[in-house]
């Protein structure tokens, strides 16, 4: 049997999604009673009773009230131990894509049902330490949660809103290269376009479909995520930052900042 240690954990409480201790988890949330707001990637949202969501990035979490009567369970997975267990079916990506855009699901009665199963199932499989496939049956249960979400997501689907594999491919090749860094120095979509050749019309089209945003939103976003940690290390000086990030000189840093938050790095550094 081999130990989970801090992989899955379970909690009550969703502003323990945005501590610094859980920074590097993925987060199922059931709500049971009352209801919680919060922001998550700049658009405000509103979890109630009956309802659940997946917060894949946790950075992006923030100012989470709950009301007084609040109650729901949280299970914390570890991203290293969640990529481990990943069916990406054809699905997977756009379902990925869905939760960093809205992560809250509304459940009819029988979806309700199933989450709560799935959540009690996690539980009991994390308790029955004597299971000499624990590692195992614990990852089987999380999996079962993971792609009842997806499933959920999907039933509410039209036909047109479906994606082709072929697409999740192509948009799933251009993340890893953002996710690799590849933003740091490179901003300019056509660089990424003749990468996977294609056009760079084909690659924003079809990153449209797929996540709900053009292409050049990502290089945005990416570059936007790292801006704002690297504008909480006060050692740093924006021109630091400005280079950092193979910007051309601070004015074009400056310029970028503002397009994107609406103000310039110096007031958004607060």
């Amino acid at each position: 049997m081999q130990d989970l240690g801090q992989s899955v954990i379970i909690g009550e409480s969703v502003s323990e999604i945005a501590s610094e201790n859980r920074s590097e988890y993925i987060s199922h949330v059931l709500c049971e009673k009352g209801e919680c707001s919060f922001v998550f990637n700049d658009t405000e949202f509103t979890l109630v009773a009956g309802e659940s969501m997946i917060i894949t990035l946790p950075r992006l979490f923030m100012q989470a009230r709950q009301s007084r009567d609040f109650k729901a369970t949280v299970i914390f997975v570890h991203t290293d131990f969640m990529h481990a267990l990943e069916t990406m079916n054809n699905y997977g990506i756009q379902g990925t894509f869905r939760l960093f855009l809205k992560p809250v699901l509304k459940l009819n009665d029988e979806e309700r049902e199933r989450c709560k199963r799935d959540f009690e199932n996690v539980k009991w499989r994390l308790s029955n330490r004597n299971h000499e496939f624990y590692t195992e049956s614990v990852g089987c249960a999380l999996q079962q949660l993971f792609l009842d979400f997806f499933d959920f997501q999907l039933s509410k689907l039209d036909e047109k809103e479906r994606v082709a594999p072929q697409s999740s491919e192509l948009v799933t090749r251009y993340l890893a290269m953002l996710e690799s860094g590849e933003y740091r120095d490179h901003r300019d979509l056509t660089y990424y376009a003749d990468k996977l050749c294609v056009t760079s019309k084909h690659l924003s089209e079809t990153c449209k479909k797929v996540s709900g945003f053009p292409a050049r939103y990502w290089i945005n976003r990416f570059t936007a995520i790292e801006i704002t940690e690297l504008l909480k290390n006060k050692s740093l000086s924006i021109s630091e930052i400005a280079y950092k990030l193979n910007f051309s000189s601070p004015v074009h840093f400056n310029n970028f900042v503002k397009s994107v938050f609406g103000v310039p790095p110096q007031q958004l550094r607060g």
